[in-house]
């Protein structure tokens, strides 16, 4: 098993994507690349904590690769706009890989290189690419946030679509 750090926004869009693809193990929702220990969500929001909320998850590499992980991560997010995902707006919801050890980092910046050589997206590619130096899990009530409150605005408006993209884009990928 393989472990991979992923910041794409808000953590419970991406953790309600990654849970769906066929060879991840776990997702876990929760923070990295701060500056305090054990952060609670609500200084996270305030985005002066340095943290980014992110998943960690734990795939098969045998089952789908880091690289194919990564192509959904950029499939299903802006990776274009600075500190910021749709309306989710600070430093917490940033773009990020933070590689597990340098085969990791040499896809991520492979792929990017290939995002951008072919254009995939109108603007610069603003993912951040650091080593993964910790992750403290979000509290309890963050987890399958998505599936337990479906009909939440929030889930409705900004979750839903995204889960739409990730079937009609990476239908073979999913469980």
């Amino acid at each position: 098993m393989a472990k991979a750090t992923l910041a794409g926004g808000c953590f419970w869009c991406t953790e309600t994507l990654f849970t769906r693809l066929e060879g991840v193990i776990e997702v876990v929702s929760g923070y990295t690349d701060g500056h305090i220990k054990n952060p609670a969500y609500r200084e996270v929001c305030t985005g002066r904590t340095g943290h980014a909320e992110c998943i960690q998850l734990e795939y098969n590499p045998k089952l789908i690769s880091f690289t194919t992980l990564l192509v959904v991560f950029f499939d299903t997010h802006d990776p274009t706009t600075l500190n910021r995902q749709g309306a989710d707006l600070g430093t917490q919801y940033r773009s990020g890989i933070y590689y597990h050890d340098d085969t990791q980092r040499v896809q991520a910046e492979a792929l990017i290189f290939t995002l951008t050589e072919e254009k995939k997206f109108q603007d610069h590619i603003v993912t951040e690419i650091k080593p993964h130096k910790v992750f403290y899990p979000a509290e309890v009530e963050h987890k399958d946030y998505y599936n337990l409150n479906r009909n939440q605005p929030y889930c409705a408006a900004v979750i839903s679509p995204k889960v739409q993209k990730l079937l009609r884009k990476h239908a073979s990928k999913l469980k």
